[in-house]
């Protein structure tokens, strides 16, 4: 098995560079608690999330007026703040906060300017993207730092400036494994959100980095739609459950859009948000099952490179509507902020031709493939579930990658 360096490890997250890293970050966690507010607190709140956003949207609209006309680009964070500090101060949100509403309208074209510059947006979505103002919704959320946002753990209540002044002792709703993340690790600003009439906050919690042990071996990972994930070890995680659920939701979801009515629009983003968090819980438990295995047996985890995967492909109309909805990478970031804790090594390497190349012969071939769930080596006969040949060609090639990182001195 011959693979170049450069293909042998498209991504490794215990790795430092010349080795490309992952695209995830497998430390940062967020935590979402509930905000419990009396009626004048809810009042003060969503005022004041409605006021900041409409002051980002001018504050916006100014950035892009002085923009460089050479290069398109806002000015810096420090010049844009002279210009619209005081105005959005004198709104009633604070000093603080109009801090802090400047900074997410810088932060909002960076990443604009970055999408277009990495080929993420591309033609006419590019620009129109550059040839107007970004914009915020009414309810977008809000960041706070410890400034003008502080926490009460173990009252379980915050304190927030608002546009009528600081309130004190709003309670908040948590789990017990959230509520210890927040109380050991809580860690920057905290966002505040409105959905469906309700507060949230979602505070970011800077997790420990466990040292990434020496693998005894590695468990391959073959992702795909119908089988969400096989291993090398031969499990199966199948995803008709999750697909059938899709067609039914998809169904209900046809009948609201054909209404073509407000009720109908608000109950289109409610389901499209319960599918989203289903989809969700699913990867969780698959994630957690695959690196608690892996932890228990002391070997890494090798996942397939599927990046770009939806570009590369030709598909049916059907096909596309189902790899639009595939929810591969999720899986992969969870598998990845998931070992990170566990101390679990994660290769990412090439998926070209595992599921048609023979782990017993190395013969290659598309017909050794005879049906999507069914592998047959046309070189020695080797016959076996094609998704867990594939799997089984991952934990390969993981070998050849950990072996070849080894060699070349860039294990961190």
């Amino acid at each position: 098995m011959l693979l170049k360096r450069e293909t042998a490890v498209k991504a490794c997250h215990f790795l430092e560079s010349p080795i490309k890293p992952c695209n995830f970050d497998p430390v940062k966690q967020v935590v979402v608690v509930k905000l419990e507010p009396g009626p004048c607190a809810r009042t003060a709140l969503a005022a004041t999330i409605r006021i900041c956003n409409e002051q980002a949207n001018r504050v916006a609209e100014t950035a892009f007026a002085h923009r460089d006309p050479a290069t398109g680009r806002v000015e810096r964070e420090y010049a844009l703040r002279g210009r619209v500090y005081a105005s959005v101060k004198a709104s009633g949100v604070g000093a603080q906060v109009a801090q802090q509403v400047v900074r997410k309208v810088h932060q909002a074209y960076t990443v604009v300017y970055g999408q277009v510059r990495t080929g993420a947006v591309r033609g006419s979505r590019a620009e129109k993207a550059l040839a107007k103002p970004v914009r915020f919704r009414a309810e977008s959320a809000q960041p706070f730092d410890d400034r003008s946002l502080s926490w009460d753990l173990g009252a379980r209540t915050v304190s927030i400036r608002t546009v009528t002044g600081r309130i004190r002792a709003i309670r908040f709703a948590c789990s017990k494994q959230g509520l210890s993340l927040l109380h050991a690790w809580r860690k920057g600003e905290s966002d505040l959100m409105v959905r469906n009439g309700e507060f949230y906050l979602a505070a970011t919690v800077d997790l420990p980095e466990s040292e990434i042990r020496e693998p005894v071996d590695f468990i391959g990972v073959d992702r795909g739609i119908a089988n969400l994930a096989t291993t090398s070890d031969g499990v199966n995680f199948q995803g008709r459950d999750l697909e059938r659920y899709r067609r039914r939701t998809a169904r209900a979801r046809a009948e609201l859009q054909a209404k073509q009515t407000k009720a109908a629009k608000r109950r289109l983003k409610l389901r499209s948000r319960r599918e989203a968090r289903h989809a969700g819980q699913v990867n969780h438990k698959i994630a957690k099952e695959i690196v608690s295995a892996a932890e228990r047996t002391g070997r890494g985890i090798a996942l397939e490179d599927l990046e770009g995967i939806r570009d590369r492909v030709r598909l049916t109309r059907p096909q596309r509507g189902r790899i639009s909805r595939w929810p591969f990478h999720q899986l992969a970031r969870y598998i990845a902020y998931k070992a990170r804790r566990a101390g679990v090594p994660v290769i990412v390497v090439d998926a070209w031709n595992t599921s048609r190349r023979c782990p017993l012969c190395g013969h290659t071939e598309r017909s050794n493939r005879r049906s999507r769930d069914e592998f047959c080596c046309r070189g020695c006969g080797l016959a076996g579930p094609a998704d867990v040949i594939a799997a089984v060609n991952v934990r390969a090639r993981a070998r050849v990658a950990w072996a070849v990182c080894q060699g070349s001195g860039a294990v961190a």
